[in-house]
C-alpha cells in the first residue's frame, strides 16, 4: 500500500478515504433489499381461521378433578349463603373431585390413596408404563379470582402424591362474541 504525497514536492500525506469498497457494499445491500422487501411485505388479505366446535372430553374416570377457589372478603366459601365471589385476599379452598373441600394435607393423602388404588388395580407401575394412556391425570379448574399461590399449592400437592400430568380446565369462549 502506497501513500500519495501529492504534487509539487509537498511532504504532507493525502488523507482521502478510498470509497470504492464502501460503494460496492452499499450497491450489493441495495440489490438485496430491493429483492427481499417485496417478498417480506406480502400479506394475506382474507385469512379465515377455523372455528373449532367444542366437543365433550372423553375423560377417564380415573382422572382427578380439582376446583380451586378462595373465600370471599367476609370469609365465606362457595356454596355458603351470601357468598360474594372469590377474593384475591381470601383463604384458599380446594375441592376434591369438585365436591369435597380439602386442605393441603388432606389433598396429598387422598390423591396418593386414589393413585395407589388405580396403580394396584392396573397391575403395578410397570403395567402403566407399558400403557401410558391409563395413567390418570389431574385436571384443575381454577376460579378466575383465585390467586396463583392457591393453584400452585394444589399443583405441588398432587405432584408430591405421584400424579405426573396436571392440566387446566377453562370455560370455552364464544368466538362470535
Amino acid at each position: 500500500m502506497a501513500i500519495s504525497t501529492g504534487g509539487g514536492g509537498a511532504e504532507t500525506p493525502m488523507s482521502d478515504i478510498n470509497t470504492t469498497p464502501l460503494v460496492d457494499v452499499m450497491l450489493v445491500l441495495l440489490i438485496i433489499f430491493l429483492i427481499a422487501v417485496p417478498v417480506a411485505i406480502q400479506t394475506i388479505e382474507k385469512l379465515r381461521l377455523p372455528i373449532m366446535v367444542s366437543q365433550e372430553s372423553k375423560d377417564k374416570v380415573e382422572n382427578l378433578l380439582l376446583t380451586v377457589s378462595t373465600t370471599d372478603d367476609a370469609g365465606r366459601s362457595a356454596g355458603e349463603p351470601g357468598f360474594e365471589g372469590a377474593s384475591r385476599n381470601g383463604e384458599c379452598r380446594i375441592y376434591f373431585n369438585n365436591i369435597t373441600p380439602v386442605d393441603s394435607a388432606e389433598l396429598r393423602d387422598m390423591a396418593y390413596k386414589r393413585l395407589d388404588t388405580i396403580v394396584k388395580r392396573e397391575g403395578g407401575p410397570e403395567a402403566l408404563r407399558a400403557n401410558p394412556e391409563k395413567i390418570p391425570q389431574v385436571h384443575i379448574r381454577g376460579d378466575v379470582n383465585a390467586p396463583w399461590r392457591c393453584i400452585a399449592g394444589a399443583i405441588f400437592n398432587v405432584q408430591i402424591s405421584g400424579y405426573p400430568t396436571v392440566g387446566f380446565i377453562s370455560n370455552p369462549v364464544d368466538p362470535k362474541g
